[in-house]
């Protein structure tokens, strides 16, 4: 199969997603995911550095947009707003392009190497976050604590857009999330501890 193909990459995402549901991720190798998307292993790693990164590809990329989307916010936008304006804007984006998103989840849930792969593409996350709001004349204290509730607050949104399997638009989500945060921290003692 010629390296140029541009389903390969996809191809290799589905055949990691069925192997690793199928058999667990510790026991695939790199050469079965490659013998069934069609490709020689040494194929794969023009696409892939490793067997952890096929659920991760493009994730690098992350970070950078999502700083840019932060400081394009609108200007008079509180420092979570414009996180969450980002977020949304970003997101909606992202996840016309996640595929297979329930099994990829379990995946990742399923092994302590992936939690913890994903668990760093979140902090790259939270860092470009900080950054930009920094950059827009945000404090520091404050600019670290909305860039880790934005970031929890993303997460959720993208776990409710999945468990809806893609109904249910993802920004609504967001905005969904964005106001029982609001709840929470508005509510008294009482009414939290009552939920």
């Amino acid at each position: 199969m010629a390296r140029w193909d541009p389903g390969t990459e996809e191809r290799l995402t589905r055949a990691a997603l069925e192997l690793y549901t199928e058999h667990g991720y510790d026991n695939v190798t790199v050469t079965q995911i490659a013998e069934r998307a069609g490709i020689t292993r040494r194929s794969y790693f023009r696409y892939f550095p490793d067997k952890r990164e096929v659920l991760f590809a493009g994730s690098e990329r992350l970070p950078a947009v999502i700083r840019e989307a932060v400081l394009d916010a609108r200007p008079a936008a509180s420092p979570m707003s414009a996180a969450l304006e980002a977020l949304a804007q970003v997101g909606a984006t992202l996840v016309e392009h996640i595929g297979r998103t329930a099994e990829r989840r379990a995946v990742i849930a399923s092994s302590p190497e992936l939690q913890e792969r994903e668990r760093t593409k979140l902090a790259a996350v939270t860092s470009a976050i900080h950054d930009a709001l920094r950059q827009r004349g945000v404090g520091d204290d404050c600019a670290k604590l909305v860039a880790q509730i934005a970031t929890i607050a993303s997460q959720t949104a993208i776990d409710r857009w999945a468990d809806s399997h893609g109904r249910k638009d993802f920004a609504a989500c967001l905005h969904a999330v964005a106001a029982s945060l609001r709840d929470v921290l508005t509510a008294d003692d009482d009414t939290v501890r009552s939920e």
